[in-house]
């Protein structure tokens, strides 16, 4: 169906008005829609009123929907307005008459189209007070959720500040385990060592650049004694004057346990730490230290203070061990012998020191004639080391030279020796061997107490370890008699004594030292030994002594019977 009217006046609009509502409520229009329609017609229509000119209505319905058209007469440039609302009934027809001219019956018709708009209005009211009660709950709910986003927020404020406390709590115990063990660490490496040289050498290593820019170490002359040739910083002095740590800088150190100091002249633009390297007596020197960076933590300077006490005792050490070595190793020096001239009979030895801790004093040798004219050769090594081990050693060698003029065999001089050790010394042992060359016969007589057996290397080249039973240690609380060995000794053979030092390795035992003594022996000619005995010796003691620490005395003596010896009847 379609229906059309123009509209010119505001009568003419309040008809098509009517008439548009009538035939939506006809056809079944919902309200809602139908006051949605009302709205948006009665707006359309004061548009075209405003405008002016003539307007025509169209309404159509069909296909389910109620079409509005409104367009000027005559048509335009201006597109016609359309909307179209859900009509699911038929019309009725009559509910669809024409609005009549009387201005009454136009009021009460129109009022009678806005019974819609008002009861929409009513229900859009209803919706408002609804919405009015969802909005203020929903203000509620906004106000109880900004109050619990405060709570979380100063549960969020807490847990970091605990968080924060954790980890400088776990910084702070982070750092003092990292000083600890770097304490730690440096005082293994600092009394590692026996040298002071290599101490002073090391402690700018351990220290920079971590914990120290520079490092200066001012040790004494003389114990005691703070004199330098060098201009030294005026803290360094009044440190080593006071025994105290001082601290020179332009500002309070705050330092526990350290004097401030003005600006040190030397270094006006540097602050300085000196600490004394204290002992019972007297500090040793002066350890000056400037900051890595702008000034130092209290507790790395607390710990630098600790470790310069403990480089101090490592020092000391040092100082003492070189002081007793020299002692030792001159006195062992003094009373090796020099060697007595034989026709026939060649004598080589070499004595080397221990080169690794305080090991000198244990290893002797001596060859002397007795009355007889024999000529007694002998090498021995006390247990212990250092000065004391260097006493009991002259010790053995005057008594075994006493107890040689009597004109005994080696058992018997060892056997001799064995009471004197015991009686004097209880708790000190020693080994030893002894061999006897008699002029005129071709016979080596020997005898041995603990000690590694001698090696004989035979004219022909060949070499034999001379492994006959020993007797025990010398000075072990045991009665013994040592028994005498004898070997046939012919021209141009070589008798090797040595003391372990050269033979021994703590990897390995002694046994494969023994083999290499034998094949380097066995590896001269009869004429190089005749020749260069002295150089034989070295020779040995090359290739026997590169693996080797030296941890240890090494004692060789070489006795060889020149080749052109006649032998006696």
């Amino acid at each position: 169906m379609m229906r059309s009217c123009e509209i010119t006046t505001v009568t003419d609009a309040a008809r098509a008005r009517i008439a548009a509502a009538r035939l939506a409520a006809a056809y079944g229009v919902v309200p809602l829609e139908r006051t949605r329609l009302a709205t948006a017609l009665s707006g359309r229509l004061r548009q075209c009123l405003t405008k002016g000119g003539c307007w025509r209505l169209g309404l159509e319905t069909g296909g389910g929907l109620l079409r509005v058209e409104v367009a000027p007469l005559p048509p335009t440039a201006e597109p016609p307005w359309h909307l179209a609302v859900p009509c699911p009934e038929p019309a009725d027809p009559a509910s669809c008459a024409g609005v009549a001219d009387d201005t009454g019956v136009l009021a009460e018709a129109l009022l009678g189209a806005d019974e819609d708009t008002a009861l929409a209005l009513d229900r859009l009211a209803e919706q408002e007070e609804l919405v009015t009660f969802h909005r203020e709950e929903l203000h509620q709910t906004n106000q109880g959720v900004l109050a619990l986003h405060a709570e979380l927020d100063a549960a969020g404020r807490a847990q970091r500040e605990a968080f924060a406390a954790e980890r400088a709590a776990r910084q702070e115990a982070e750092s003092a385990r990292r000083r600890l063990t770097f304490l730690a660490d440096a005082s293994a490496v600092l009394t590692a060592s026996l040298n002071h040289e290599e101490i002073v050498r090391r402690l700018p290593e351990l220290l920079v650049p971590e914990y120290a820019r520079t490092c200066d170490v001012w040790l004494f002359e003389s114990e005691g004694d703070p004199q330098s040739p060098a201009p030294r910083p005026a803290a360094a002095v009044v440190a080593a004057r006071t025994g105290r740590p001082q601290y020179a800088a332009g500002h309070p150190g705050g330092l526990p346990g350290v004097d401030d100091q003005p600006p040190s002249a030397l270094h006006p633009g540097r602050p300085l730490l000196c600490v004394p390297l204290p002992t019972r007596r007297a500090p040793l020197g002066v350890l000056t230290l400037t900051p890595p960076g702008e000034r130092w933590d209290p507790d790395d300077a607390v710990m630098l203070i600790e470790l310069t006490r403990r480089a101090s005792i490592a020092l000391d050490n040092a100082r003492r061990f070189e002081h007793n070595r020299d002692i030792a190793e001159t006195l062992q020096r003094a009373l090796l012998t020099e060697l007595p001239t034989t026709p026939g009979l060649r004598l080589a030895a070499r004595y080397l020191p221990a080169t690794y801790g305080l090991n000198i004093g244990g290893d002797w040798y001596d060859a002397f004639r007795q009355p007889d004219g024999s000529l007694i050769t002998v090498i021995g090594d006390v247990t212990g080391h250092g000065l004391h081990a260097a006493v009991m050693m002259s010790q053995l060698r005057t008594a075994l030279r006493a107890y040689a003029v009597d004109d005994g065999s080696p058992g018997v001089l060892l056997t001799r020796l064995h009471t004197f050790l015991h009686h004097l010394q209880p708790d000190l042992y020693a080994t030893a061997v002894i061999a006897r060359f008699q002029p005129g016969e071709p016979v080596l007589t020997w005898a041995a107490a603990g000690h590694p057996p001698p090696v004989l290397r035979d004219p022909d080249g060949r070499v034999r370890t001379l492994d006959a039973k020993p007797g025990a240690m010398l000075g072990i609380p045991l009665h013994q008699e040592i028994a005498d060995h004898t070997v046939p000794l012919e021209p141009g053979s070589t008798l090797a004594l040595y003391t372990d030092g050269l033979v021994e390795r703590r990897a390995q035992g002694i046994d494969p030292g023994i083999e290499r003594l034998a094949a380097s022996l066995g590896s001269f000619g009869t004429g190089e030994l005749d020749a260069d005995l002295d150089g034989a010796a070295e020779r040995i003691l090359d290739p026997m002594l590169s693996d080797s620490e030296r941890d240890d005395d090494v004692c060789l003596l070489l006795c060889h019977i020149d080749s052109g010896t006649v032998r006696a009847g």
